[in-house]
């Protein structure tokens, strides 16, 4: 969908680490979208507790918006370093308010400058501390949000800290929407925020990928969280941690990502539904257990939240970097799935389900987000779980069970201690198939073959790719994973534009639907997406069908594409130019 920029604000607050703009952030979009207006927000921050400075990008509009966009309508900047910081995006249509000192003689021609101190306001009414509060009322009331409706949202926030501190931050904002009424009469702006509303939408949920992929482990029937504290991946372990007692979930914090994998190892062989969540950096401490886990033919979900590498690389940054450590993590060969979510409703759906086909083909199930995924947010109508389920594949074992029968289909019956008459072995050896060692040629020979007819089985179960756009395209570009919502916003102003182009989004990354060859056959064009250095899709592609995709757009500067950036790299490939 296209968004005109006169039903689409931008804003944009940037500051140091600790000065609550994620507080802003929340409150802020929490009341937009109770009015009837869709947003979407973001964030970018630096490595380090207090200072640095980081920004949030939020988008206002009349439609549903979930992409990340370049541009700049109000800019709140709240440190002295700010404005340089975002300077690349600011244009002479930006609208910048807050304090003249923080400004300095900024070399905007054309911008609007609208002076308030917030902090100033803010010690007037008592402490510094409040400055966000003023900021959300004067944000709030540049959309002509109802007074009351502020006051409602920043009441039900701070109730818990006490009638002095809520009293306070409701005078902040009433302050912040006093003066912005004030001001606008003396000099108007040069912006349209009058965005029509949609009523149907103000009971709308506004979650982020942290939460979706959080809530789809708890659909999922998880049981056990066990993690060692990665960026961007910690949230989502805490998010369950907040309410897992409610669903009988133990979440662990423990010593190190090898501890963690092996305790969630062991939560499957004893039964539970386990899950461990962490980054690239913990995730290769973890490959010798993903071996384990191969061989003994255990279920296992792995969140992996991409971010630059190698090493430490850029920990607070975004990247499609590990695909390739993920397809190959572990010795020897067995089979494995890996998905990609690309909103937050496939985040939801993509997690739940990857308990279930853990636990039906008995392999590791490893979901591949990112930074830029999990710290975004945006409106949804519900996430639906009346379809949902949690099927029970272990089995009650009887005397002579065997833990690695040879099947037809390559699975074999999993039991769990305690559960019926029969022993359980497992060992990390090659083994027959009641689980002693062995170095016999023909029964390894079977144990390999038997693990791969499951993976044949996968690829005829993959999730399918997402198709968007007219079946006799000639232009077709292909994504996977977090640019989603990106390239979707740009399919729509391709076709504004009357280009032939079509988009596959792909939510299965390995194995890859069958499907897939129908598409790249059908373009004369082909341009894949990725934010990588080497263009990990296209080589897997390339591998699994054979198709060279020689146009590739890759971005490996540890921050997200955004859709301006993204729509002119595109047309420089449609055009030729």
């Amino acid at each position: 969908m296209q968004h005109d920029s006169k039903n689409d604000i931008s804003i944009v607050l940037c500051g140091a680490a600790g000065q609550g703009i994620a507080t802003v952030e929340e409150l802020l979009t929490k009341i937009l979208k109770k009015s009837g207006l869709y947003v979407f927000s973001t964030s970018e921050f630096m490595s380090r507790v207090r200072g640095g400075t980081n920004s949030t990008t939020i988008r206002v509009s009349s439609q549903p918006v979930r992409a990340y966009c370049d541009r700049i309508d109000i800019l709140i900047p709240l440190t002295k370093e700010a404005v340089g910081h975002v300077k690349s995006r600011i244009t002479q249509n930006t609208c910048i308010i807050g304090d003249e000192s923080l400004i300095g003689q900024h070399p905007f021609n054309g911008c609007t400058f609208l002076e308030i101190d917030f902090t100033k306001i803010a010690e007037i009414i008592g402490n510094r501390i409040y400055s966000n509060s003023v900021a959300i009322g004067v944000l709030a009331t540049l959309f002509k949000t109802e007074r009351k409706l502020i006051d409602d949202i920043l009441t039900e926030q701070f109730h818990q800290k006490g009638i002095e501190i809520v009293q306070k931050n409701l005078e902040a904002a009433n302050k912040g929407a006093d003066i912005i009424e004030e001001v606008l009469t003396k000099k108007p702006l040069n912006l349209n925020l009058n965005i029509s509303r949609d009523p149907n939408i103000s009971s709308d949920l506004i979650l982020s990928g942290r939460d979706a992929i959080a809530l789809g482990a708890i659909a999922g029937g998880c049981s056990y969280v066990c993690f060692y504290p990665m960026a961007p991946s910690t949230g989502i372990a805490s998010f369950i941690a907040q309410y897992g007692e409610d669903f009988g979930i133990i979440v662990d914090q423990s010593e190190d990502e090898i501890s963690a994998i092996n305790k969630c190892y062991g939560a499957w062989y004893a039964g539970a539904r386990g899950f461990v969540t962490t980054s690239g950096g913990g995730f290769a401490l973890m490959t010798e257990t993903i071996s384990l886990i191969g061989v003994t033919e255990s279920p296992m979900v792995i969140n992996l939240g991409q971010r630059p590498g190698p090493a430490t690389g850029m920990p607070t940054r975004t990247e499609q970097g590990d695909l390739q450590l993920a397809l190959h993590a572990g010795h020897g060969d067995f089979p494995r799935i890996l998905l990609a979510p690309g909103s937050i409703e496939e985040a939801f759906i993509l997690t739940q389900e990857a308990f279930n086909l853990a636990d039906k083909f008995q392999v590791p199930v490893i979901i591949l987000s990112d930074h830029y995924i999990v710290n975004s947010a945006y409106n949804i109508s519900d996430l639906s779980i009346l379809n949902l389920t949690i099927p029970n594949y272990f089995v009650e074992t009887a005397e002579g069970y065997q833990r690695y029968e040879f099947t037809d289909n390559g699975i074999s019956p999993r039991g769990i201690p305690g559960y019926g008459k029969g022993m359980i072995r497992v060992d990390s050896h090659t083994h027959t198939e009641d689980g002693y060692i062995t170095e016999d040629a023909s029964i390894r020979n079977k144990s390999v073959e038997k693990m791969m007819k499951k993976l044949e089985m996968i690829k005829h179960d993959a999730f399918p790719p997402k198709f968007i756009g007219p079946s006799d395209y000639n232009i077709l570009m292909i994504g996977w994973g977090s640019n989603y919502h990106i390239i979707e916003e740009v399919l729509a102003e391709l076709r504004e534009e009357e280009y032939s182009v079509a988009f596959l989004h792909f939510l299965q990354v390995f194995p890859l639907p069958r499907s897939t060859l129908y598409y790249l056959k059908k373009a004369d064009k082909i341009i894949i997406i990725e934010n990588n250095a080497t263009g990990q899709f296209a080589n897997l592609i390339k591998v699994e069908f054979g198709h060279e995709i020689p146009h590739k757009i890759l971005k490996y500067s540890g921050y997200p594409f955004s859709v301006e950036e993204l729509l002119e790299k595109v047309l420089v490939i449609i055009r030729g130019d």
